[in-house]
């Protein structure tokens, strides 16, 4: 991770009031590829107990670093984002999380760059603010006060994606099957229109408008060879079952005749 722009970026909590929000901050962290977490004043906690709630992190954990004053904790920074959900008197540039992280990864090249998050209760107060070069606040409906943690997390995964550092990539399928051909579909409407026979769907209904939109929903859904291969098979046991049921009765019918 030395070689990203995510590197720079320190996350900063001023005075956090609970132990559980820091640790679900070093998870967040964590998950988005960001390892410098910086307290100002925090309330005492347990290591141990950080650890607990952000599992495989002990390197952020222990390089977390205290400070007593916010202005020591931001001297290195080259650029500052304040995190609020208040409305301020002060006219300041107000930016959504997803601008924000455009903005700090561009001033990264730079030198570090900070998120900044007020307490839980009362969150960033004027005088941290006014060291902040821009102002972010999260989109919500209008109960706008969220879980400190939640900020973090928020604010980090739009960094994690403008930095296009999404590091975990998903595995494939552990068969990866080819698509379907034109043959391949072809067979498929054949016995899905042979099922729908079978069952008198179109007595009512117009079976070649049914089918042109049958064809339709399928090609939106692109299914793989494995999938169209299914759903060809359910198609076939809808005519084998009515098959074996007509031969049931029929047996039946002959019995209750002999008798």
């Amino acid at each position: 991770m030395n070689e990203s722009r995510l590197a720079l970026v320190r996350v900063v909590l001023l005075e956090p009031q609970d132990p559980i929000n820091i640790g679900a901050t070093v998870r967040a962290m964590k998950n988005m590829g960001v390892s410098s977490l910086r307290l100002v004043r925090p309330v005492a906690y347990d290591p141990y107990r950080l650890a607990g709630v952000a599992h495989d992190a002990a390197e952020i954990i222990g390089a977390i670093e205290h400070f007593d004053s916010l202005e020591v904790a931001l001297s290195d920074c080259v650029r500052v984002a304040g995190f609020t959900a208040r409305r301020r008197a002060a006219k300041r540039e107000v930016l959504e999380p997803s601008r924000a992280a455009a903005d700090l990864l561009e001033y990264a090249v730079d030198g570090p760059v900070a998120l900044l998050f007020g307490r839980e209760d009362k969150g960033l107060p004027n005088e941290a603010l006014d060291l902040a070069h821009t102002v972010v606040t999260v989109p919500t409906t209008g109960h706008a006060s969220l879980n400190l943690a939640q900020a973090v997390l928020i604010a980090l995964y739009e960094l994690h994606i403008a930095a296009a550092d999404a590091t975990r990539k998903l595995a494939p399928p552990r068969k990866a099957a080819d698509a379907p051909t034109s043959a391949q579909y072809d067979l498929l409407f054949a016995d899905a229109k042979r099922a729908l026979t079978e069952i008198a769907f179109f007595r009512t209904r117009n079976s070649e408008h049914v089918m042109r939109s049958l064809r339709s929903i399928v090609f939106r859904a692109a299914p793989d060879g494995r999938e169209l291969d299914l759903l060809r098979a359910m198609a076939i046991e809808v005519v084998r079952s009515l098959d074996r049921a007509a031969r049931d009765s029929s047996r039946d019918g002959k019995g209750e005749s002999v008798r």
